[in-house]
């Protein structure tokens, strides 16, 4: 199959080629000939890397923590029509029985899928988080980090967790965050009043991320940098980032990139089951949540829980409201995940022996076509 367009994001620029893909992979990049005979042409329409959303809880009334194969399914199947080719469905706090349950059921629609994004893993959120920091996550369910307890969530989907969220300062010794960093595992630091100090001790002792920075955490004070001061400061550092304009101000998500740089940024959507539905009362973790006009998603006390946003809008606001280069905004949701995740070898970008991931966007934002493995979804 060959694919065609005047701009094809490459090595950091858009650059006239054309695409041959072969057996779900990238085959080769070819010189722009506008006279070739291709099987798809986007003219001057731009192609980028597909999506990678690392944090969602859900979309299309499909929620993680209590959702069947098939609504797993369903979500795959939505999520290329705003641009995401692979995504970790994330749990929210429950009980443990509600949290193996729902982690061998994501394990059971991976194992199963034939079509949509591709499911790399789980995110777990939960639940050893701090009760004041806790947003939107369930009080009653939140425990002490635990080892054992990580082991049989684990072992209920054979090893299929690679983020964990973790309040590192709950954290004794950081031993949960050093044994789940010896094996893979990205421990992000969320949910968690840890100081800028604690913060960096459990960036020393194996935390890789930060969970939606600015939200369920210690914000920044001269005096006193918190969590958000270890963000910014921190570069190497990866820090998702909920980009649709209600859980952080354009001017901010301005300096949060600015701060990070073009490596270190995730996008991440947050999304929950309202997403992409019709409907104004939702539930999350097993709480009430209304959506409301402005398109923010609460529980009845006003705390925001999750969003509906889809990432290219997400794309979209860092752009064009928050005035960042696009080179450090695609990279938040397609480079920069991957490399998180160590796929970096065969998605996250435009190149020969990559999975052919790609999504055609117009210059407003608008998705012409998403391809998943070397076929196209819409």
């Amino acid at each position: 199959m060959l694919i065609r367009s005047k701009r094809i994001w490459i090595a950091n620029n858009f650059i006239p080629a054309i695409i041959e893909v072969e057996d779900k992979k990238i085959k080769r990049i070819l010189e722009y000939d506008k006279d070739m005979k291709v099987d798809y042409d986007f003219e001057n329409n731009r192609i980028v890397p597909g999506f990678i959303d690392i944090h969602t809880h859900g979309a299309v009334n499909v929620e993680a923590n209590v959702s069947s194969l098939e609504e797993i399914h369903k979500w795959a199947d939505y999520l290329p029509s705003e641009g995401v080719t692979a995504f970790c469905p994330t749990t929210v706090t429950q009980t443990e029985e509600v949290l193996k349950k729902a982690s061998k059921t994501i394990l059971e629609a991976k194992e199963s899928q034939k079509s949509g994004a591709k499911i790399l893993g789980i995110n777990f959120e939960g639940p050893f988080l701090d009760v004041n920091h806790k947003g939107a996550q369930p009080q009653d369910c939140i425990v002490e980090p635990d080892l054992e307890k990580f082991s049989r969530f684990q072992s209920a989907c054979k090893d299929l967790i690679l983020i964990m969220t973790v309040a590192v300062e709950k954290d004794k010794d950081y031993a949960l965050t050093r044994q789940l960093s010896s094996k893979g595992v990205v421990v992000s630091v969320g949910h968690s009043g840890a100081t800028y100090d604690e913060a960096m001790l459990g960036i020393a002792n194996g935390a890789k991320l930060l969970t939606h920075t600015f939200n369920g955490m210690t914000g920044l004070h001269h005096r006193n940098p918190g969590q958000v001061g270890a963000a910014l400061r921190i570069r190497d550092v990866y820090s998702e980032i909920i980009c649709d304009g209600i859980h952080i101000r354009p001017e901010v998500i301005n300096i949060f990139f600015m701060s990070k740089g073009p490596d270190y940024a995730v996008m991440v959507s947050d999304s929950m089951s309202a997403k992409a539905f019709k409907g104004t009362d939702f539930y999350l973790g097993g709480e009430k949540v209304i959506v409301s006009e402005d398109g923010s998603a609460r529980r009845e006390s006003g705390a925001l829980a999750g969003s509906i946003l889809k990432i290219i809008d997400g794309l979209k606001v860092v752009v064009e409201r928050a005035q960042v280069p696009f080179n450090y905004a695609i990279n938040a949701c397609t480079s920069n995940p991957a490399r998180l995740l160590r796929i970096d070898d065969r998605k996250g970008y435009i190149k020969a022996n990559y999975d052919a991931d790609l999504v055609a966007i117009t210059d407003d934002y608008k998705i012409i076509n998403t391809m998943v493995e070397g076929e196209f979804q819409i």
